[in-house]
């Protein structure tokens, strides 16, 4: 009400002669899009037309009739505008909102996708551990089955020591949609099997070896106390925008390729290197040849196939290999949108394990008092490296192929954090092996790690991927 007020008491003295202007001015439908006309904007014309209706002596001053009419009459043009306003902007796919950017979408063949259901399973380690070992860890992306068939992974890692054999853990559907919402009320819909193809598990396997147990779930139990839920809401606008906007409007072209993988569930980032142009055939080179004296290349070998290379990073809980599997998947989801004789070399991304260590100062987060050990021991200080981690995660991952990793940026993520207060002795330690090959029996092995320095950036190659491998203890509360 007061904004109303303060546009009303500095209402500027419209020239008569716009109302004899067919122009719009700076409001309307306009090159940078429809510009609504404020609400004091609406008043003074309003009332510099009555001026000009009924003579200028005529009272429009604060509390007059007609001044009150003009007012309320601006109300409802205000209302107009924004009604345009928004008609307009539904239009298109930078500016839609809601079921016209789900319109838009659909008319380029791309439905507005599916979030994955969430929820948690409670995990039992069973028996006793074998002489010899100490702890086992299950790597986040490990797999679960349902009776049904349904696919879910473990959304963070989890570490299983003789004092610690039960835990509580988030798991995410693998698949989106709402019938992944598993209500664990049937064998059918429960999540209770581990997935004994998922290369993540060998450690469980090997431990299940070890002590002669038939089944992984010997090993660690599966209980799913609640239903998972979530998984018939949809996209955000903002990420459904992002996605429409990198849609191409052909489907020969390496764009369309890319979009289509990246859909599939499992991947992560997808890169698709067309080396000759066969995929996309709307590249300035194809406008400079002269076709009766020139020719694209040498001769083509007519027993060997024209490749343009797919590169996929797929996602922890991924499964490359196999009839089911993310290489198959990304090959029938590609077959329609290929060009006719061009054939997709489909290649894993080389995994780059990432991992940071530093030193914390923390002030104004409640912790537990007692050595450096029992506070970062302590519930909170996990709960707050929890938090920590999901920040890096979130940075390192959300980076392309060949993508140097800042340190800064790791600083910047960390101090984002409420409570932190200093980063101290940063050091980025590059793994040549995924966290899928390290052998976690070995409390010794650092997997080939190498740490750099504070201030050098970790550098990946073109066809290599960074991957966080989250460790509470490389976050240290000091």
């Amino acid at each position: 009400m007061n904004d109303i007020r303060d546009e009303l008491a500095d209402i500027d003295t419209i020239d008569p002669a716009t109302f004899r202007d067919t122009g719009t001015g700076a409001y309307g439908l306009t090159r940078a899009g429809f510009v609504p006309k404020p609400y004091g904007r609406l008043v003074a014309e309003g009332l510099a037309l009555a001026r000009e209706m009924f003579g200028p002596d005529v009272d429009t001053g604060p509390g007059s009739v007609l001044r009150r009419v003009v007012e309320l009459t601006s109300i409802e043009h205000a209302r107009t505008y924004t009604m345009l306003s928004g008609l307009v902007d539904d239009l298109t796919v930078p500016t839609a909102r809601g079921q016209a950017l789900d319109r838009l979408g659909e008319e380029l063949g791309l439905p507005r996708p599916f979030d994955a259901a969430t929820g948690s399973v409670d995990l039992s380690f069973v028996g006793a551990f074998p002489a010899g070992v100490e702890s086992l860890t299950l790597p986040a992306g490990a797999r679960l089955l349902s009776g049904g068939g349904h696919h879910a992974a473990l959304s963070r890692s989890v570490v299983f020591t003789p004092s610690r054999t039960t835990q509580s853990v988030p798991v995410a559907a693998f698949h989106p949609g709402p019938e992944h919402n598993l209500d664990g009320a049937t064998p059918e819909t429960t999540l209770a099997m581990w997935n004994a193809l998922d290369a993540a598990l060998d450690a469980l396997a090997a431990l299940a070896s070890l002590r002669g147990d038939a089944a992984l779930e010997d090993v660690v139990a599966i209980t799913q106390p609640a239903p998972l839920t979530g998984g018939e809401t949809r996209w955000p606008d903002t990420r459904y925008r992002q996605l429409l906007l990198r849609a191409p409007r052909s489907i020969w072209t390496t764009r369309a390729i890319e979009i289509a993988v990246g859909l599939v569930p499992g991947v992560r980032q997808v890169k698709v290197i067309d080396r000759y142009g066969g995929l996309d055939i709307d590249q300035p080179i194809f406008g400079n040849f002269s076709f009766g004296e020139r020719v694209f290349g040498t001769e083509r070998d007519l027993a060997s196939p024209y490749m343009f290379t797919i590169l996929v990073a797929p996602t922890a809980a991924a499964i490359w290999q196999g009839a089911d599997g993310l290489a198959a998947a990304i090959s029938e989801a590609v077959e329609d949108l290929r060009p006719i004789g061009l054939f997709p070399d489909i290649r894993e991304a080389i995994e780059v394990g990432v991992g940071v260590r530093a030193d914390l100062v923390i002030d104004g987060v409640p912790l537990s008092t007692g050595t450096r050990a029992v506070v970062n021991a302590s519930d909170p200080a996990q709960g707050l490296k929890a938090r920590l981690m999901a920040r890096v995660r979130g940075y390192i991952e959300g980076l392309d192929f060949g993508a140097s990793i800042s340190p800064a940026r790791i600083t910047w993520a960390l101090m984002s954090e409420p409570g932190v207060a200093d980063v101290r002795n940063l050091r980025l330690i590059r793994y040549p092996r995924g966290a899928s090959t390290i052998d976690f029996f070995g409390a010794a092995d650092t997997g080939g790690a190498r740490e750099l320095d504070c201030g050098e950036a970790l550098r990946t190659g073109a066809d290599e991927i960074a991957v966080y491998i989250d460790d509470p203890a490389d976050l240290t509360i000091i």
